[in-house]
């Protein structure tokens, strides 16, 4: 389908000629998805479809407990230091966005009254503004009103630099936010903005109150007593939090959403390791439910003969892959090891990563670990489909990789070991502990051992991997190694922000706190200057395809080598009715789950 048929597909939708539902059909058998056809349509001024969320009991209360694990333990509460997933979903608890994304990727209204159009004068022709109506009648966990002034608050406490907040880069190129009535908020762009949805909206929108947060802004943002002991609009106060084991909360009586949520209680438990959480839920039923299954395919099917519950699996951007450092971890510079002043002694060969790529065998990964819950691929940005590259593949070549390294000038001395200048070759991997992650580590040694390359292995408590703690040198934020493995996750239905990581203004540095997105340090002008230009990208094929090429910068470089496209698996017990969306965090419409009996 040229460019002028998909116009002429979208004209008819709006002018009611052709249904929703039929183009969005259309547009998966082209190789679409859903979510990605609904943003079309929103993009071309189509309202976006009204989300079906279904809600069974009769009541608020009378569930009685409800028991998460997170094998990754929660480390603090303000979802703007939120720097991994399992803070985030913790803070979901207590705290709220205007708007949050279904699995279908429309915008579903939480603390706002309705989602902005340009039917309802929400959305600027232009697309420098944005209107967005608050539901009225919000109270604060301690009773205070929710107002504008939240919203306006939210964006000057996030785009402050000393804050050091993570969300930064979803506010800080905000022209203004401001207060139209108690009710209503206006933000406006300095230039034209096609992905509006990303402040205030889903992971990095949740909303924090402005009177208990505005004397703690800027350089007291840590100080802040509520960092550890919230006080939101969510469907559940807070109880109790053990940084690095549990936090619990209790149904929110006066909570703005009538009948919910359904369950007395909530606890979220942390630590462990993932097999031993898949087991929790799937064959004793001790949990209702147990987050990021990352466990061998094999174990998780055979822990599903116990009968007591199922492993869900649901579509993501989220990615599992490899990053070379681009700095130097083992020098100081100002009181700053990798810092950007600096450059890897090894890395700084493309021939070295080169060859680091071609012995990475993702296809074994996927067979052997991850099976139905891995896709092997050698795009960082594999979702929505539209956005996905045709333009890379992957390879395993330990025979090329040989070549390329002998080319380069890497010889092999007697240790069968190569190296260049006095300088050996060899690196420290690190990663999380967590079984798959140490056996994928395994496969990626045995192949650079074969290629004359020493990989010594570091794993990390994932809890300490993955803490926001800032005087934690072994946080991956910090990247004080040579190479390490991770997931991130992509939190919207659009590549924006999961692609604002590889910008240089995201670099995570001492001066912010480790809390930049861009934790390899990679930086590329012209990645600069094309996501810039996809920023402000009206037309979404022009715009689909700017982020294509952003993909394929940043692959091609083979500082970021992707490994795996992974699906949200979670593990669920018999009876959990839950809404997922492989766009948001998997508690995003906690006050909606209930047990079927």
């Amino acid at each position: 389908m040229n460019e002028r048929e998909l116009r002429n597909l979208i004209a008819k939708v709006r002018d009611g000629r052709l249904s929703r539902r039929s183009f969005v059909r259309s547009m998966v058998a082209l190789g679409l998805t859903a979510p990605m056809a609904g943003m079309m349509l929103s993009q071309s001024g189509v309202a976006m479809a009204e989300p079906s969320i279904t809600y069974k009991p009769p009541k608020a209360g009378g569930g009685g407990p409800l028991k998460l694990l997170l094998w990754q333990a929660p480390t603090l509460l303000n979802p703007h230091f939120a720097v991994g997933t399992k803070d985030q979903e913790a803070c979901r608890l207590f705290y709220e966005p205007l708007a949050g994304w279904d699995k279908d990727g429309n915008l579903v209204p939480i603390l706002a009254a309705e989602i902005p159009s340009k039917e309802n004068d929400g959305l600027a022709e232009d697309g420098l503004s944005v209107v967005w109506k608050l539901k009225r009648g919000i109270k604060w966990h301690d009773g205070a009103p929710f107002t504008a002034d939240d919203v306006v608050f939210n964006w000057e406490y996030a785009k402050n630099p000393e804050t050091a907040a993570v969300s930064i880069g979803s506010y800080k190129d905000m022209k203004l936010v401001e207060k139209v009535d108690d009710h209503t908020v206006r933000v406006t762009f300095a230039q034209p903005t096609p992905f509006w949805a990303d402040a205030f909206v889903a992971s990095y929108g949740m909303i924090i109150p402005k009177h208990l947060f505005a004397q703690f802004a800027g350089s007291k943002s840590r100080d802040a007593p509520t960092n550890l002991k919230p006080v939101g609009t969510g469907p559940y106060l807070f109880a109790d939090f053990k940084p690095g084991d549990s936090v619990s909360g209790k149904r929110n009586p006066d909570y703005h959403q009538a009948g919910r949520p359904y369950f007395d209680t909530v606890e979220i438990k942390g630590g462990g390791d993932a097999v031993s959480a898949a087991r929790a839920v799937l064959q004793t039923g001790e949990y209702d439910y147990g987050w990021n299954m990352q466990v061998e395919d094999e174990i998780l099917l055979k822990l599903e003969n116990g009968g007591q519950g199922k492993v869900s699996l649901v579509p993501t951007g989220n990615i599992e892959y490899i990053a070379l450092n681009v700095t130097d971890p083992n020098v100081e510079v100002d009181g700053e090891r990798a810092s950007i002043k600096t450059k890897h002694p090894l890395f700084s060969d493309p021939a070295v990563r080169e060859a680091i790529n071609l012995l990475i065998d993702r296809a074994s990964v996927q067979k052997f670990i991850y099976g139905r819950a891995g896709i092997a691929t050698a795009n960082f940005l594999n979702n929505p489909e539209r956005f996905r590259s045709k333009n890379t593949k992957f390879e395993f070549n330990i025979e090329k990789a040989n070549q390329i390294l002998e080319a380069a000038g890497w010889k092999k001395g007697p240790d069968g070991i190569r190296a260049k200048d006095g300088k050996q070759l060899k690196f420290t991997f690190q990663t999380s502990i967590n079984s798959p992650r140490q056996k994928n580590q395994a496969i990626v040694k045995q192949a650079c051992q074969k290629a004359g390359i020493d990989v010594e292995l570091k794993s990390v408590v994932a809890s300490v991997f993955f803490s926001s703690d800032t005087a934690n040198p072994d946080t991956y934020s910090h990247f004080y190694c040579d190479a390490q493995m991770y997931q991130t996750t992509m939190p919207q239905a659009d590549p924006q922000f999961f692609m604002n990581q590889f910008t240089s203004w995201e670099v995570a540095t001492k001066e912010n706190k480790w809390q930049g997105r861009n934790i390899s340090r990679w930086q590329n002008k012209e990645y600069d200057d094309v996501f810039r230009q996809a920023q402000s990208e009206l037309d979404p094929v022009k715009r689909a395809a700017l982020f294509i090429k952003l993909n394929d910068l940043v692959v091609a470089d083979h500082y970021i080598l992707p490994e795996i496209n992974r699906p949200r698996a979670t593990a669920l017990k018999n009876g959990m009715v839950l809404h997922e969306s492989g766009w948001d965090n998997d508690l995003w419409q906690i006050a909606n789950w209930y047990r079927e009996a």
